[in-house]
């Protein structure tokens, strides 16, 4: 199998990627390498890559239509898993035009190349932000998610309507997998456990927003993963009838369906923090800040359907997944100090 996967140098499409390799696929990895956080933390993640069999390495920014059709005029893809994005939800706040060029426009060139050369699949990776100001929980694919708080939301959900259309015009199957708080280690620098982690360990004190009093879906990454590996196989097809897996959850007009990965169990931030402490052996120094635009109290996954497509659901319980970040933390930073 050969697999286009973009964003390969990124926190999730690293752990991607090996995992296709070790399965023996052949991947191709595109990352325009930018400077959100440090790139060296991309370049280490890429070189690992690189050392493994069967995986070409790229470096360009989706945005470059040009760079991206050149790649596409190659062999063609079986599988596309679709990872490269501008993250972060504050940081959106700081800087919106990153979010539609590394979302919007990049998505937009790479539909446009799989309309030309399509592939048996393609994945994109969304968010639980679409979900924005809903109060309803859990959070299920078939809820309304009309009210992003943040450009960053905006954004994903865009590409999710655009992405629909082109399976609905093209014929390309496409699977939208939106994320809820994904964690582990190789995790980005701007993420709370990361964040957490570096302040304990430094005795400096750490940013609490509300008090703490907010509740995450925390999922770790290696049960993402393989969610995704499970739902390759699972191609939508929306001329399929009754309750065959290709037609479970797949829209009326296209190849195309949302499919929620979380772990189904939100944890309160306190309790998240606590982890974190435990595994590091020191407590943390907090300060109480009022909470952040655009954030949420609470995320919580109706897992389902991912259940129901593939046999599966992420059960990675805190405390382990905690315990796994820390212990890489410690090793990526300190050796076997």
């Amino acid at each position: 199998m050969r697999v286009l996967v973009t964003g390969s140098a990124g926190f999730v499409g690293f752990h991607v990627a090996r995992r296709l390799l070790r399965d023996g696929a052949e991947v191709v990895g595109v990352d325009a390498m930018t400077t959100y956080y440090d790139p060296a933390l991309k370049r280490r993640r890429h070189d690992m890559l690189s050392e493994m069999e069967g995986f070409e390495r790229c470096e360009f920014d989706l945005a470059d239509a040009d760079r991206l059709r050149d790649l596409f005029g190659g062999q063609p893809f079986d599988v596309v898993i679709h990872l490269a994005a501008q993250a972060g939800v504050r940081y959106s706040l700081e800087n919106p035009r990153a979010y539609i060029d590394a979302n919007i426009i990049a998505s937009y060139n790479l539909l446009e190349c799989l309309r030309e050369k399509p592939a048996r699949h393609a994945i994109f990776a969304s968010t639980s932000s679409v979900y924005g100001a809903n109060r309803k929980m859990p959070f299920s694919e078939t809820d309304r998610s009309d009210h992003a708080l943040t450009l960053y939301a905006a954004t994903k959900k865009a590409v999710e309507d655009i992405a629909h259309c082109f399976a609905h015009l093209w014929g390309q199957p496409i699977t939208v997998v939106r994320f809820f708080s994904v964690y582990g280690p190789w995790g980005r620098p701007d993420m709370a456990l990361y964040k957490f982690t570096k302040a304990i360990f430094e005795n400096s004190p750490l940013d609490l927003y509300n008090g703490g009093d907010m509740r995450r879906d925390f999922t770790y990454i290696d049960d993402l993963v393989e969610s995704i590996m499970r739902l390759v196989s699972c191609v939508p097809d929306h001329d399929a009838v009754g309750s065959s897996r290709a037609s479970l959850g797949t829209s009326p007009a296209a190849p195309y369906r949302v499919v929620n990965i979380g772990n189904s169990q939100p944890v309160g931030l306190m309790t998240f923090l606590r982890a974190i402490e435990e595994s590091v052996g020191r407590k943390a120094t907090c300060i109480d800040l009022p909470m952040q635009k655009g954030d949420v109290p609470e995320t919580f996954a109706d897992t389902s359907l991912l259940l129901d497509l593939t046999g599966y659901r992420p059960s990675t319980n805190v405390e382990e997944g905690v315990r796994a970040f820390v212990d890489w933390y410690r090793e990526y930073h300190f050796g076997d100090r």
